[in-house]
């Protein structure tokens, strides 16, 4: 197939302070925290709505904002919390519970973003970065209008696979050493549920239902279902194997399996479990949830040594505890088992956590670029640790005061004043126990 060279001239439709390419979770916080600081922010999702995977991909609830004893991803984390919580409704308020109402999700990020004075156009694509020399020139975005230019001072990459630092030619790994990668799932919402009848764990009939021959392809590990209200259900069930979330083609693929395994798991649910007799599939995530893609390499790079020594940096800027959670790259018995061994071997006790440090922010190679969220420079088990929600809170909020201080200074992310930025994350309520001075 031959190549075509396609050329044109085109608009600069936008400038700004800092360009926030991802209106996930990270995104969101990056983009509020540096126009908090008074950046002119402009952010750019490709979705119809903000928050990622907790609202079009409807991943039914948040992993721990918190140690046990202290409430690590403070600051926007809370604040977007606690706003959900709000537009839930009464009784939803008043449970304060981790699961996901996703309405009120994407409600609480238009409302937060708009009354932080951050500039957002959803359905609006990245495409590609132009370079002058090591810096990012500009962005060039596809939308209903057409293609354009963005230019910013400060780049922050919020996309999730690292798409925008792989375009500026950062480094990056992706997947184990044989380019393998965690299983993704199509998140989903069920209604009908009669909670009190409920009993036991979701995979107590699992291993019965796999001889029986209800799935095409047999799965040992379930996450399972969350309640979300009186007889809503959010699924987090079901793996698509084999799923690159960089290629289209394979995204393609794996939405279309999801949406069949869906029906293989309701058969299940409803056949072999008790309080789910009467469920019905109300939706499926716009989606997919993609755990593991790129991990862009920065200036330092997080290892599960950091997590087992529960480590300590200079240049901390928030501290986070969830396990590790490497999700098995196929369905056989043995990853299953690495799976589970990782997960219950490497897990902390109340009170415990690893820091996180500023330098994962900071790509090698791209001069005024901050990376944030799920592809932070970390190793494949840190990854699948620092990658939940609220581990997105904490890595955005530090990347978008970071911007927003070398906007202020004219200092490039490299040569950022760490202490200030840690001094304005714990105004904002960050937990950062170990600063010196």
């Amino acid at each position: 197939m031959k190549n075509v060279v396609y050329n044109r001239d085109l608009p600069v439709k936008y400038a700004a302070d800092v360009l926030v390419a991802g209106g996930g979770p990270a995104g969101c916080a990056a983009a509020v925290a540096a126009a908090r600081l008074g950046a002119d922010v402009l952010l750019i999702e490709g979705q119809a709505c903000l928050g990622g995977q907790g609202t079009a991909g409807l991943v039914p609830a948040f992993m721990q904002f918190g140690d046990g004893e202290h409430f690590l991803a403070g600051g926007f984390g809370l604040e977007i919390l606690e706003r959900m919580w709000r537009l839930g409704g009464e009784e939803y308020e008043k449970k304060q519970s981790y699961a996901i109402k996703a309405e009120a999700l994407k409600r609480a990020y238009d409302e937060i973003l708009g009354e932080a004075g951050v500039r957002f156009s959803l359905c609006t694509h990245l495409a590609d970065a132009v370079m002058d020399g090591d810096e990012i020139a500009c962005c060039i975005l596809s939308a209903k209008s057409g293609m354009f230019a963005a230019r910013a001072s400060i780049y922050i990459d919020c996309t999730g696979d690292g798409d925008l630092a792989a375009m500026a030619g950062a480094p990056w790994e992706k997947g184990d050493g044989e380019g393998r990668m965690m299983a993704g799932t199509l998140c989903s919402l069920w209604t009908g549920i009669d909670w009190q009848a409920r009993k036991g764990n979701d995979r107590a009939k699992l291993e019965q239902a796999i001889q029986d021959g209800v799935f095409t392809k047999p799965d040992l590990h379930l996450p399972g279902m969350w309640k979300i209200s009186t007889n809503l259900g959010g699924g987090n069930i079901g793996h698509t194997f084999e799923v690159d979330g960089t290629d289209e083609v394979s995204l393609t693929e794996a939405l279309v399996w999801g949406r069949k395994l869906i029906g293989e798991y309701e058969r299940y649910y409803k056949g072999y479990l008790t309080g789910y007799e009467r469920m019905e599939l109300a939706a499926t995530g716009s989606m997919l949830g993609i755990r593991e893609t790129r991990r862009i390499t920065g200036a330092y790079v997080l290892t599960l040594d950091d997590f087992v020594s529960r480590a300590v940096f200079d240049d901390e800027i928030g501290r986070y505890c969830y396990p590790v959670d490497i999700h098995a790259s196929d369905n056989s018995a043995a990853s299953f088992d690495g799976f589970y061994a990782d997960h219950m071997k490497y897990r902390y006790a109340e009170g415990e956590s690893y820091g996180v440090p500023y330098r994962i922010l900071v790509p090698k190679r791209v001069g005024n670029l901050l990376v944030a969220g799920r592809c932070v420079s970390a190793d494949r088990a840190m990854q699948s640790s620092i990658r939940v929600m609220p581990g997105c809170y904490i890595t955005g909020q530090a990347a978008g005061v970071a911007a927003a201080l070398c906007v202020r200074g004219g200092t490039k992310p490299a040569q950022a004043d760490v202490c200030a930025v840690q001094r304005r994350l714990k105004e904002t309520g960050m937990y950062l126990p170990h600063l010196r001075g």
